[in-house]
């Protein structure tokens, strides 16, 4: 009887130790991922805008002469967008980031108004932005040459008049010296035009490097 016991024990811990066994053959192997089931990541190559390519855009912030300084920062739009070798890398409305390189207010004698842009970044939609390098955008205020001539002139021809009045002959030489000198004046306490772009105006910009998207 006691050898009938003794058999059913063994048998009863052969069972035991095979069914611990299973499991740890299936752990081992689930660890493993079937062939088919792999994922390939796919790098996308990168794609290259070159260098001289053209960017037309449009300000979202307007810039000037009288309230932008060196180092100010702008943002603008792509009016049109960029193709490179029939494919759109970057769509119309893709926004930049910009920088005031130099500004220069008219002179109240002589120098015109001046101001030095350039694009630094394209902003993503991510929120990731990718450096640029763009040539100068320059721009430089119209002359007023003519216009202070003609000041000076009626300054002169005011004075003339006054010293004919005064005293002719001489008196008109005198005159037209003196008329001259306010004409002068006027110009010397007036400013020449200043640069003003507002929001939507269409600069163009050339990148003077390659740029990777």
């Amino acid at each position: 009887m006691k050898g009938v016991v003794y058999i059913l024990l063994i048998a009863v811990g052969l069972a035991g130790a095979g069914c611990t066994a299973g499991p740890s053959e299936t752990s081992a192997d689930s660890g493993k991922a079937p062939a088919g089931r792999l994922k390939k990541i796919k790098l996308q190559p990168k794609i290259t805008i070159p260098s001289g390519s053209r960017l037309r855009v449009a300000l979202i912030d307007g810039v000037s002469t009288t309230k932008n300084a060196a180092g100010d920062h702008f943002l603008v739009s792509l009016a049109e967008p960029v193709v490179v070798d029939g494919k759109t890398v970057l769509a119309k409305g893709t926004k930049l980031r910009g920088s005031v390189v130099d500004v220069k207010e008219s002179g109240r004698v002589k120098g015109r108004a001046s101001i030095q842009l350039t694009l630094t970044e394209i902003i993503r939609d991510s929120g990731k932005s990718v450096p640029v390098s763009t040539k100068p955008f320059t721009a430089v205020a119209e002359s007023t040459k003519k216009r202070d001539a003609g000041i000076i002139a009626g300054g002169a021809g005011l004075g003339a008049a006054i010293g004919a009045i005064a005293g002719g002959g001489k008196g008109a030489a005198i005159g037209a010296a003196v008329g001259g000198g306010a004409g002068t004046g006027t110009v010397l306490a007036t400013k020449g035009k200043e640069i003003h772009y507002g929001p939507e105006t269409r600069p163009t910009f050339t990148l003077s490097a390659p740029a990777e998207m």
